[in-house]
């Protein structure tokens, strides 16, 4: 791991590569830095970086947008808060109708941005005779602060419509399927470092394909590149952990016990996906009474299931999914861009298609 990133690359190039690789990457902060760094631009032109399932925003369900939105729409004295991308992500609803939090937010209802749930409860305490709903949309990196707050015994006004997300079963739902569309798995470094670089040994003793947990700088991905690279060649299959001085075994013991203290793993729906297995965090039974589903109908949320559907023209959930890259979208650059996103992925810092046209991919691809 001593290596500099242009040693890496050597020994990438070094390699007798097959025809096509094609490497999956499961994190947006990982396809943040592969883009920022133009990585792509640097290997071999056989490898090819697949962005996949890495945008806890960009796979929230939609009817989970929708419940939120009501909430603070139908009731004036409820605070909803949630992270600022999920402001932006649009509800699937005519243009004159209101389709996102922002505006909600715009059409009279309190709704602010947080950055952490530290903020969800101090926002609780300065307003003791209001309702806070914390929106908590997010990986196992985010939920765990989640499930903190939550065993720290937050204000009893402060509720949680909770849309956590497990990432390794939709990893596991890909590898299962007929059309696999990838050779070789970069795991994410946040989520290993929360649940330990172990949760995904089944990518190599389940289907014989490398691996290996990368941090972010373009070392570690480089380094996490020729790995696998190396793996393929050689038919040696292993995880490698390629991020050590931070994703270690076990992982965060105290973040596990505060996830397992506070929630269920449950089946859980992502947006344009469907529902997948055990995917999902849930608040446990005695958690009830902090509940945001319990306390509010759901306004028709349910109606707004929309499992495998998106917005006419949207293929996020084929970019989510690792089948076409962004700028194959149908609509990108077109119809979605960040000013008018039509899709969840034109929204979020973690969303592969603003990530791209983030740096400088502003023209559609024929897929």
């Amino acid at each position: 791991m001593s290596a500099t990133a242009r040693q890496w690359l050597e020994r990438i190039r070094a390699l007798p590569l097959p025809d096509r690789v094609r490497i999956m990457n499961v994190c947006g902060g990982h396809e943040r830095s592969i883009s920022m760094a133009g990585l792509r631009g640097t290997l071999p032109p056989q490898v090819e970086l697949i962005p996949g399932p890495g945008c806890p925003v960009c796979v929230c369900p939609e009817e989970d947008v929708y419940h939120a939105m009501q909430i603070a729409l139908q009731d004036p004295e409820v605070i909803v808060v949630s992270f600022g991308d999920m402001l932006r992500v649009p509800v699937n609803l005519p243009l004159k109708e209101t389709r996102s939090l922002e505006q909600a937010k715009a059409a009279g209802g309190d709704v602010r941005p947080v950055a952490s749930p530290t903020e969800a409860v101090e926002i609780a305490r300065a307003n003791p005779g209001r309702r806070v709903v914390f929106f908590a949309a997010g990986f196992e990196t985010t939920t765990a602060p989640v499930a903190a707050m939550l065993a720290g015994d937050p204000p009893e006004n402060l509720l949680v419509l909770l849309a956590g997300r497990r990432t390794w079963p939709a990893v596991a739902m890909l590898l299962e399927s007929e059309d696999r569309s990838f050779d070789a798995l970069i795991a994410p470094g946040h989520v290993a470092t929360v649940m330990g670089p172990e949760e995904w040994d089944f990518v190599v003793e389940q289907h014989r394909l490398p691996a290996a947990v990368a941090g972010f700088h373009p070392e570690s991905l480089l380094a996490a590149t020729y790995s696998v690279l190396r793996q393929l060649v050689e038919g040696k299959c292993f995880l490698d952990n390629c991020y050590p001085e931070v994703a270690r075994p076990g992982g965060n013991a105290t973040a596990r016990r505060f996830l397992d203290e506070t929630m269920d793993v449950i089946d859980a729906g992502w947006r344009g996906i469907g529902t997948i297995p055990a995917s999902g965090y849930g608040l446990r039974e005695h958690l009830a009474a902090r509940d945001a589903r319990r306390h509010f109908p759901d306004y028709g949320a349910h109606d707004r299931k929309r499992a495998g559907l998106m917005p006419k023209g949207c293929d996020c959930a084929r970019v989510v999914l690792g089948k076409i890259y962004p700028n194959q979208c149908r609509i990108y650059g077109s119809a979605c861009t960040p000013r008018t996103p039509v899709g969840p992925c034109m929204v979020s810092d973690e969303g592969a298609c603003r990530i791209w046209w983030s740096n400088g991919i502003r023209t559609r691809e024929v897929a």
